[in-house]
């Protein structure tokens, strides 16, 4: 937690961001009630790019990889400059976030790299790298979700395994496997995943990056309905 002592004391460097995303036909499937069959999959998609785009353009970011079968959201994403990867496994998403990780370290061993939901779609550049800078003092490290249940981020220092345990309630998890929590002020962006109507309303209040607001302004979906 912020103020908490460090207990590694030389900077991760850049980073190599892990994003899991299902196959759309599959993605966000309690926005239902909201966006409907035909939307929900193109709203996930944007939600994707969004996170990617912000990602990217984070100063304390390598490179982005993206774990997905899904092949329209595999060449999107490749096409913002994200290497994609198959999921292989096809076991869930942390089969998925343990094989990005092989992915990466059997190329690079010395990788620090973190984990990163795909539906933060109001996600700032600048948030996420205060949120990296402070996880390089610890071996893992990891951000609580708006709603204080979940994980929206998880990072591992370099020979550090990740041990990513999301779904449901994961803080308690990450809590209990040694991760430290971190609790900084001004990363709302990283915090604020879109699973709800209430979720997107959240988001929408923050800012959402280009491909959600387009789809916003198009008039396609409302989050009160």
């Amino acid at each position: 937690m912020e103020g908490e002592n460090a207990t590694n004391t030389d900077p991760a460097g850049p980073w190599t961001l892990v994003v899991p995303l299902k196959p759309l036909a599959r993605a966000k499937s309690r926005l239902a009630p909201v966006a409907g069959a035909d939307l929900r999959p193109r709203l996930a998609l944007a939600f994707a790019r969004d996170t990617v785009t912000a990602a990217l353009s984070c100063r304390a970011v390598r490179d982005v990889v993206v774990v997905t079968d899904d092949t329209e959201a595999g060449a999107a994403l490749a096409a913002l400059g994200a290497r994609v990867v198959p999921d292989e496994p096809d076991s869930g998403l942390n089969a998925a976030l343990a094989h990005g990780e092989r992915t990466v370290r059997a190329e690079r061993p010395g990788a620090a790299l973190a984990a990163l939901n795909a539906d933060l779609p109001a996600l700032r550049p600048a948030e996420l790298a205060r949120v990296l800078d402070y996880s390089a003092a610890f071996p893992r490290a990891f951000v609580t979700d708006a709603a204080g249940i979940g994980t929206t981020f998880l990072s591992a220092a370099p020979g550090v395994e990740l041990r990513p345990a999301f779904g449901g309630s994961s803080r308690a998890r990450h809590l209990d496997s040694g991760a430290v929590e971190i609790v900084l002020a001004g990363i709302d962006s990283v915090r604020q995943d879109v699973d709800t109507g209430h979720d997107l309303r959240a988001a929408l209040a923050l800012g959402v990056g280009p491909h959600t607001a387009g789809r916003w302004a198009a008039g396609v979906c409302s989050p009160d309905r």
